[in-house]
């Protein structure tokens, strides 16, 4: 059964009277090449358990089952459970569960499923949740080692984007802070069925196990990063001010005069070690000053 060829694609359907569903983001990969290279790239071996989210008709999680020791995959469209037990059964060692991922403890999938040694991620994810599923992910990195998905090229180019550039946000940083990003290849519309209207990516986390900078609360760190992105052309003592109850003015100043800031600087130029850095000044004047 190929399934990277729509018209076996289409039969299947017809066969189990089911359609891709736009509510769930559906777009089945069904380029050779693409399929090959996401698995090449996730370095999966005999040694790891992979979590697949999103396995749809199955054409992807059939090549991870033959590289990996374990497969979980998950999928929420449950029309689709009855097609993967077909497509699927020579895969004594792929687990299907039928589930939202952003509903399921991923830790709980690791302590049953899990060998130990972490878990390698693979997902074509639907473009609408991209960024709440990947944030999800990366709350687990201490039991996640690689993410390798297909995402909106926007958002890929958003993942990597460096300070002062229009595509430098809140998630660039959010993902920069807990791994180290790297696109591995851009797609085409064609490659999948049906068509999406955009291009895309893959691109592979490297999920960092200890942190890339030092801070002294990430929580409030984030905080202020996501106060700044949501007031990107306001200075950046007028973003906070307005975004975090609490903070003056005269206080962010203060801590920009000891990083040799000026008051005047907007948060769209910081680096994420930048970041921290004012972080930990802030937090530091318990009373309020620097």
């Amino acid at each position: 059964m190929n399934l990277s060829d729509g018209r076996v694609i289409r039969e299947i359907m017809n066969v189990y009277g089911i359609s891709a569903q736009k509510k769930y983001g559906q777009n089945f990969l069904i380029d050779d090449s693409v399929l090959d290279e996401i698995v090449e790239c996730s370095t999966v071996t005999r040694e790891d358990t992979v979590l697949e989210i999103g396995p749809g008709l199955g054409a992807l999680t059939r090549r991870l089952s033959a590289a990996a020791g374990r497969v979980v995959a998950v999928e929420i469209d449950k029309e689709l459970i009855p097609v993967l037990a077909e497509t699927l059964k020579e895969c004594e060692n792929t687990d299907i569960i039928n589930a939202d991922i952003l509903n399921c403890d991923i830790r709980e999938i690791y302590e049953k499923y899990g060998n130990g040694t972490g878990l390698k991620v693979t997902a074509n994810l639907p473009y609408y949740i991209t960024t709440p599923i990947v944030l999800k992910l990366l709350e687990y990195s201490d039991i996640i080692n690689t993410i390798t998905v297909m995402v909106q090229k926007e958002v890929a180019v958003r993942m990597q984007a460096g300070p002062g550039s229009k595509d430098y946000g809140a998630l660039s940083l959010a993902v920069q802070y807990y791994s180290e990003p790297t696109v591995v290849t851009s797609v085409s519309p064609d490659s999948f069925y049906p068509s999406p209207a955009v291009d895309s990516a893959v691109i592979r986390l490297d999920v960092r196990h200890d942190a890339c900078v030092d801070v002294a609360d990430p929580d409030y760190m984030f905080r202020i990063i996501r106060a700044t992105f949501n007031m990107r052309r306001k200075t950046l003592p007028n973003a906070l001010c307005s975004g975090i109850q609490g903070l003056t003015r005269e206080r962010v100043g203060e801590a920009l005069d000891v990083m040799g800031k000026q008051r005047t600087v907007r948060g769209e130029t910081f680096t994420l070690g930048e970041f921290a850095e004012l972080t930990t000044l802030l937090c530091d004047s318990a009373d309020n000053k620097i």
